[in-house]
């Protein structure tokens, strides 16, 4: 497992709204791998920041080519994207058996 956070450019933050619809899709169509995925905000003032995603990958080069697939990618909306491998230990209250 990966996850994947997205800081978002606010100079581009109008595309966005522009690309949402085929962002959705793109994540609808990919939901083998994208496991959980959504914006994070600033906690002050509430505006979008980026997004965070959990992801069921083979490996870090599959996660990038998931993300440049994404329909955000080509906008200039993602200022940084950062990869990390993640292992879950606790979920819906539950420590995991391999944990």
């Amino acid at each position: 497992m990966f996850v994947v956070f997205f800081e978002d450019d606010g100079a581009a933050a109008d595309q966005r709204s522009i690309h949402m619809q085929a962002h959705l899709t793109f994540l609808e169509r990919n939901a083998d791998r994208i496991k959980a995925a959504g914006p994070v905000s600033d906690p002050r003032s509430s505006l979008p920041a980026g997004g965070l995603w959990t992801v069921d990958c083979k490996d870090e080069e599959d996660v990038w080519d998931l993300v440049k697939s994404d329909p955000f990618w080509p906008t200039g909306l993602r200022k940084s994207v950062t990869v990390h491998r993640w292992h879950r230990v606790f979920a819906d209250g539950i420590r995991q058996a391999d944990s």
